[in-house]
């Protein structure tokens, strides 16, 4: 059973949890449903735990030739093909149903849309196109914006800001991802930006997107969805993001500064998803 529990990506349910959680106290607007809440986020981890069986489905030959995937489930032959495909179908019902039936229709439709992304568009491309990343981030986007909409049942400019936001933070994440999984990478043959432009290019994006992140998120405050402490918070943590990512270009050691990155990015996604109930309210 702990096979079929790895499929669903635990690590990436619980982070993508968190900007539910977030999107939904944001769309409350001061009155907060416990009820709704609870289903909407059960019925988006299952639907996103469903996307990603099937995308352990599609990447099960990748999967094979990377260091850190070449033990899941699917590649060893602990779990066989039409048993995964059936789990994730499943999977993908129920938590349609239940976003249908208890939450709303818009809702329904968004994370309609962030499955369809995910499973269809980044799963058989991310292995053709350096631009596999850009779509990974579109699916990425989706969980807070979910949220937001099951609680305030609209798609306002609150939730296009949660997007863009989502959007700009996923991008110099992910690519701080491939650099210190570059070789595991070029072993599976997909063309990461690193690998097809070079390292120092990589650089340069992380900034560019750091840079578009910061005020792309203040806007929350700016259109007063958000107060101040949010304002703060956000400004103190871009400044440090970007402060690490020019730190970037004096490293020779790609790998270790991209891990750092990474861990960097985990930290400003969770604090402000936690600052943004609090100011919330």
């Amino acid at each position: 059973m702990i096979n079929y529990y790895l499929l669903t990506k635990p690590g990436i349910l619980m982070g993508n949890l968190v900007t539910v959680a977030a999107g939904f106290i944001l769309g409350t607007k001061g009155q907060f449903d416990m009820w709704l809440f609870l289903a909407t986020l059960l019925g988006i981890t299952l639907i996103m735990a469903s996307a990603c069986v099937f995308n352990n489905y599609i990447d099960r030959n990748v999967d094979k030739k990377m260091k850190r995937t070449k033990n899941r489930a699917l590649v060893t032959g602990l779990i066989n093909s039409r048993n995964a495909l059936l789990f994730a179908t499943i999977l993908g019902i129920l938590g349609g149903v239940i976003l249908l039936t208890l939450t709303n229709f818009l809702t329904f439709v968004v994370a309609g849309v962030g499955f369809v992304v995910y499973v269809i568009l980044y799963s058989f491309w991310k292995s053709k196109t350096v631009y596999g990343t850009a779509i990974g981030s579109i699916a990425g986007a989706v969980p807070p914006v979910i949220g937001y909409c099951a609680a305030s049942n609209q798609f306002d400019l609150a939730a296009c800001i949660l997007f863009a936001m989502m959007v700009l933070w996923q991008m110099p994440h992910f690519f701080a991802i491939a650099l210190f999984h570059l070789e595991d990478y070029k072993r599976a043959g997909i063309p990461v930006l690193p690998l097809e432009k070079g390292v120092l290019r990589t650089k340069i994006h992380m900034i560019l997107y750091i840079l578009a992140f910061t005020p792309v998120t203040v806007l929350l405050t700016v259109f007063g969805y958000t107060g101040n402490v949010f304002l703060i918070v956000t400004i103190c943590l871009g400044l440090a993001w970007l402060a690490l990512g020019i730190k970037g270009f004096s490293i020779h050691n790609n790998k270790l500064w991209g891990q750092q990155m990474f861990r960097l990015s985990l930290v400003i996604i969770t604090v402000l998803c936690i600052v943004i109930p609090f100011d919330r309210m």
